[in-house]
């Protein structure tokens, strides 16, 4: 397929294997069958590849487990062969639905938990893979990536710990603060974006979706998320706007200091759809406040476009603001766990990452350039040339 340049001439790192943890199981065989279904579809280009040992299989996935004993202690368990394999374990930190029991008591796994069951499958691999390689969408502590007067440095040190235990690249998605690869200069780290996948969502669940300088405005909702709506903004030929958070600096609520107000920055919206780009929605206050405010000022329609959707705090403020008007789309990658409850709400819309990812790994265990998939502006552009096609043909 043209998506991956060929790689079928160029041989990979290692027999390629996929450890998904059951926190991101179905996710992991998602990506899985994309990457069976293009392997197989190059063979029959060029036969000669399935010589390569372990390049066709049915499938990449391991049988991997992490038990726990009744006092809550667990162990890694790998069942199958895992010697000079290119490998690559798939963890989601954020999926709270999963339980284990405590001397009799049910607890649900924490992010601390996912990330000790990762180091665990890394120790159990350790020695025999030839290559370790973590993909890690929702970055583990990555929103404590500095330090602010006497605070622990979490973030920074889950990946030194993972760099020191013989981990070779980290994948992750829309890291908060990407600088903080600063702390594992010398391994591998890449952080990818959702762009192309937001605005196939958008044009796929929105019938009347029109992207040009009279009729759509991008939004970044605090000084944190500009250089996504830099990229996003300039790439679709549009305005930008920018919301900038006052802070109560005096007082600490929830380990934050709290909004006072959200003071915009930009060009007029009236009129325009406005799409608002961050990385995730935690409890969702800010993002819906911001909304709000952009809905005041005579927006046409508003869609929030976030690669997390954590929702935190339920989905009790979406369903209002969604009622209300202050938003007419949430689209959210599943990259990370999200309850069944939100495939219901007429509002929500999926961006698909289980191909996007089928292609960095496949682009990783060729040991080949990332930098076309880290910038996807010739997708976009295609995408773009197709939708101005759609609208010009209903016209």
């Amino acid at each position: 397929m043209s998506d991956y340049n060929n790689l079928e001439h160029i041989l990979p790192v290692g027999p390629l294997k996929i450890a998904a943890l059951e926190g991101c199981r179905s996710f992991g065989e998602k990506v899985d069958r994309y990457l069976v279904q293009t392997r197989q579809e190059e063979a029959e280009k060029s036969p000669e590849i399935a010589l390569l040992p372990g390049y066709i299989e049915p499938s990449y996935l391991l049988d991997c487990k992490c038990p726990r004993f009744g006092s809550g202690e667990g162990k890694g368990q790998i069942h199958d062969s895992v010697r000079g394999a290119d490998l690559y374990i798939l963890v989601d930190v954020c999926n709270y639905s999963l339980t284990y029991t405590v001397c009799g008591h049910e607890n649900h796994m924490s992010p601390d938990n996912h990330f000790q069951d990762l180091k665990r499958i890394i120790s159990a691999a350790t020695g025999k893979a030839k290559r370790i390689n973590v993909v890690m969408p929702f970055l583990y502590e990555g929103r404590q990536h500095k330090r602010t007067k006497r605070e622990s440095l979490d973030c920074s040190l889950a990946l030194q710990e993972l760099v020191d235990m013989g981990v070779s690249n980290i994948i992750t998605f829309d890291a908060h603060d990407p600088r903080v690869q600063n702390a594992i200069p010398l391994s591998g780290f890449d952080s990818f974006m959702a762009t192309y996948q937001f605005l196939q969502a958008l044009v796929d669940t929105v019938e009347d979706f029109q992207i040009d300088n009279d009729h759509l405005m991008v939004i970044s909702p605090d000084e944190g998320a500009m250089s996504r709506a830099v990229y996003f903004s300039s790439i679709l030929g549009v305005d930008m706007g920018m919301f900038y958070k006052r802070r109560d600096y005096s007082t600490v609520e929830n380990g934050r200091n709290p909004i006072v107000a959200h003071e915009f920055l930009g060009d007029s919206v009236y009129g325009k759809d406005a799409i608002i780009v961050d990385d995730m929605i935690s409890s969702g206050d800010s993002m819906l406040d911001v909304a709000k405010k952009i809905k005041e000022r005579g927006a046409k329609r508003v869609f929030v476009c976030t690669t997390f959707g954590l929702f935190t705090d339920g989905f009790s403020r979406f369903d209002k603001a969604y009622a209300d008007g202050d938003i007419t789309k949430v689209v959210t990658t599943n990259l990370n766990y999200r309850p069944a409850e939100l495939f219901t709400k007429p509002y929500y819309a999926e961006a698909d990452m289980t191909r996007f990812l089928s292609m960095i790994i496949e682009h990783l265990n060729h040991d080949v350039t990332l930098s076309k998939l880290e910038s996807p502006t010739d997708k976009i552009n295609e995408l773009l040339q197709s939708l101005r096609a759609r609208q010009q043909h209903r016209s």
